[in-house]
C-alpha cells in the first residue's frame, strides 16, 4: 500500500519498516522480554506510528512541491515541518508508556515495553534511515521538475467545512457516549477469565498442539469460558510443545475442583495419549480484581500526564480537546463490548491503550498544525484555521488510517479466535479514533476558543489603518 501511494518513497519507509521491526525485536531479545499478545500489540502500535511518521514526512513534501519549491528545498522542508508533529505524537506516546510500566502490571507492563522501546526505534528509522535513503536517491541526478507519484485516497486539495454540521456531529458522538455508558451500566462486561479468576493447567506434548481438537475435547464438559493458548517454553526441550489451558472460576469458586481437573486431563489424553501435565495453578477473583483497578488505574494517570504535556506545549483548551477524544474512543469501545456481550479480558486492556495512543497520535497531529497555522494566518478565525488545518492533515489521517485497518482487517479474518476480540477491538478503535480526532478534539477546542498570538516573542512594530498588528 506504501508502496503504492508513494512510489519509491514508500518502498523506502517499507525497507525503514523492515529495519525498525528487527531492531525492536533485537532489542526486546536483549533484554530478555518474553512476546505476549499485549506485547504485539505494542508492536502493531508502532507500525502504525512508523508508518505514521514517513506518511507525515511526504505529504508534507508534497505540500512544499505544490508551493513551487525545488525539489531538495522541498524535501529538506519536509523533513523539517514534519518534525515537530512527529516528536510531539511520539513524546505523548511515551509518556503514556512510562506511566503504564511504572503502575502497570502483567500485560500492562509487557505492552509498555513493547511500545516504548517502539517508538524510539520509529522515531530513528523515520527521521534517519529514510532520509539517509532520500539524500542518496536526490544526490545520484539532477531531479528538476520531479514531483512525489503515488496514488491518493484523498484529493490533492480539498475544503471541506467540517464544522458545518458541528451539532450534529458532536451531538452524534455524544449521543454514542450516553448509549456506551447505558449499555456499560445495563447490561455490564463479560469478564473473561483474567477478572472473573480461574484455574490454569499447564500441559505438555511430543506432537504439535491442535487448539482446535483440544477445545472440541473439552466442550462437553460444560466448563464454561475456556481459553487455550499455545506456547514457547525456553526451559523446554525444542521437541515438546506446550499449551496453557484457563478454565473460568465455576460460581465464584476461586478454583475448579480436583475431579474436575481430572475430568480435564482425562479428556486431552484421548486427544493425546503422550500429554503431560507439569502444573496446574488458580487465580482467584481478588487478585483478578486488583489486575482490573490496577489497570485502571494505570491509563488514569497515563491519561492525567498527557493532558499536561499538551497543555504545556500548546494550551489547556487543547489539552481539553485530546482528552475528551480520548474518553470518547475508550468510552464508545467498552459501550459496544457490553452491548453485544463480546469477553472482556486483559488482552481487550491492551488493546484500549492501543486506542489511547493511535488516538492521542492522531489529535496531537492535527493540532501541531492548527498551532502552526495560527502563527502563520493571525486574521483568519479559529473556524477557519481549524478547517484549513484538518484539510491540510486530511490525507495524512486517511493514509495511517488506511495502512492500519489493512493489516487490522487481515489479523480479524486469518488471525483466529484466540484473537479475534484484541483485534475487533483495534479496529473499532482506530475507526473511532478517525472520527474523534477530526469531529471531537477540533469541535471542542472551537467552542472553547483560542487566546491568539500566545506564541508571540517579537513585540509589534506598528499598526496598520486597520487596527491590525504588523
Amino acid at each position: 500500500f506504501m508502496g503504492a501511494a508513494y512510489s519509491l518513497f514508500g518502498m523506502f519507509a517499507n525497507i525503514a519498516l523492515i529495519i525498525n521491526v528487527a531492531l525492536l525485536f533485537g532489542l526486546l531479545s536483549a533484554i530478555g522480554a518474553t512476546l505476549t499478545l499485549p506485547g504485539i500489540a505494542g508492536i502493531v502500535l508502532t507500525v502504525g506510528m512508523a508508518v505514521d511518521a514517513n506518511v507525515l514526512i511526504f505529504e508534507r513534501i508534497r505540500e512544499e512541491l505544490k508551493n513551487s519549491k525545488s525539489v531538495g528545498r522541498a524535501i529538506e522542508l519536509g523533513y523539517e515541518k514534519a518534525l515537530s508533529a512527529i516528536i510531539d505524537a511520539n513524546i505523548t506516546t511515551f509518556i503514556t508508556a512510562a506511566i503504564l510500566f511504572v503502575m502497570g502490571s502483567g500485560p500492562v507492563k509487557g505492552f509498555a515495553v513493547t511500545l516504548a522501546l517502539g517508538l524510539i526505534t520509529s522515531v530513528f528509522t523515520a527521521i534517519y534511515v529514510t532520509r539517509a535513503m532520500v539524500v542518496a536517491w536526490y544526490g545520484r541526478k539532477n531531479r528538476k521538475g520531479w514531483t512525489l507519484k503515488g496514488v491518493s485516497l484523498v484529493p490533492s486539495e480539498t475544503t471541506f467545512d467540517f464544522f458545518k454540521s458541528k451539532k450534529f456531529t458532536f451531538g452524534f458522538s455524544g449521543a454514542l457516549v450516553v448509549a456506551a455508558v447505558v449499555a456499560f451500566f445495563a447490561m455490564g462486561l463479560n469478564f473473561g477469565i483474567d477478572f472473573k479468576g480461574g484455574t490454569t493447567i499447564r500441559t505438555q506434548s511430543e506432537s504439535a498442539v491442535d487448539v482446535g481438537d483440544y477445545r472440541a475435547a473439552l466442550e462437553n464438559l460444560d466448563l464454561g469460558d475456556v481459553s487455550i493458548t499455545e506456547v514457547f517454553d525456553p526451559n523446554f526441550d525444542e521437541n515438546q510443545h506446550v499449551a496453557m489451558v484457563r478454565i473460568q472460576a465455576q460460581d465464584d469458586v476461586e478454583a475448579i475442583t480436583p475431579e474436575t481437573v481430572q475430568l480435564v486431563e482425562k479428556a486431552l489424553q484421548e486427544v493425546d495419549p503422550s500429554i503431560t501435565f507439569p502444573s496446574v495453578e488458580s487465580v482467584g477473583p481478588k487478585v483478578s480484581g486488583e489486575l482490573i483497578w490496577t489497570a485502571v488505574e494505570a491509563v488514569a494517570a497515563a491519561i492525567a500526564a498527557v493532558l499536561f504535556y499538551i497543555w504545556l506545549r500548546f494550551e489547556w483548551q487543547f489539552a481539553v480537546g485530546a482528552v475528551v477524544a480520548l474518553v470518547h474512543d475508550v468510552a464508545i469501545t467498552i459501550g459496544i463490548f457490553a452491548l453485544f456481550g463480546i469477553q472482556f479480558d486483559l488482552t481487550i486492556i491492551a488493546a484500549l491503550l492501543t486506542i489511547v495512543g493511535y488516538s492521542l497520535n492522531d489529535t496531537v497531529v492535527v493540532f501541531d498544525r492548527v498551532r502552526e497555522n495560527l502563527r502563520r494566518y493571525k486574521k483568519l478565525d479559529l473556524a477557519q484555521v481549524l478547517n484549513m488545518s484538518i484539510n491540510e492533515t486530511l490525507a495524512r489521517t486517511v493514509m495511517t488510517s488506511g495502512t492500519t485497518l489493512i493489516a487490522l482487517i487481515a489479523l480479524l479474518v486469518l488471525g483466529g479466535d484466540v484473537i479475534r476480540g484484541f483485534v475487533f477491538a483495534m479496529t473499532l478503535g482506530v475507526v473511532v479514533g478517525t472520527w474523534s480526532s477530526v469531529f471531537v478534539a477540533s469541535t471542542v477546542l472551537l467552542w472553547f476558543g483560542v487566546k491568539r498570538d500566545w506564541d508571540k516573542k517579537e513585540p509589534a512594530k506598528g499598526i496598520q489603518t486597520d487596527g491590525s498588528a504588523v
